[in-house]
């Protein structure tokens, strides 16, 4: 998955049309991806990668998490960012049965992004 990022345009792009500035952790992260290396994950200083995650959903009003296959490290964030924090999370995944915990810790979920500039208009226009 780490070599197949186009998707992040595409929620930039709607996100900038709407006003919204786009933290994506991708830009910081992508030059320690190794796609040729098993569990390259065990020669970064884990703390801090989770760490600079957490702080990216502190600073977020609106958390979009794209679940084209389930990602633990997705599910944490989201988790955090809903449980702790009171984040809206917005799931964009076209599997047939997500877990009840992605279920429960998000606002909305879409099956594509052509629904996500609509959610996140309705996700924050005021309520009459």
């Amino acid at each position: 998955m780490e070599t197949e990022q186009g998707y992040r345009e595409v929620i930039r792009e709607i996100c900038a049309r709407l006003g919204y500035d786009v933290i994506d952790p991708w830009l910081r992260e992508k030059i320690i991806y190794r796609k040729d290396e098993p569990c390259w994950w065990n020669s970064v200083p884990t703390a801090d990668f989770v760490r600079r995650d957490l702080e990216d959903a502190e600073k977020c009003d609106v958390m979009i998490v794209y679940l084209p296959i389930v990602s633990a490290g997705a599910c944490m964030e989201m988790f955090y960012a809903k449980h702790f924090l009171g984040k809206k999370v917005v799931v964009v995944s076209d599997l047939d049965c997500l877990s009840p915990w992605i279920v429960t810790h998000s606002d909305v979920i879409l099956k594509d992004f052509g629904e996500l500039e609509k959610a996140l208009q309705d996700l924050f226009q005021p309520k009459t």
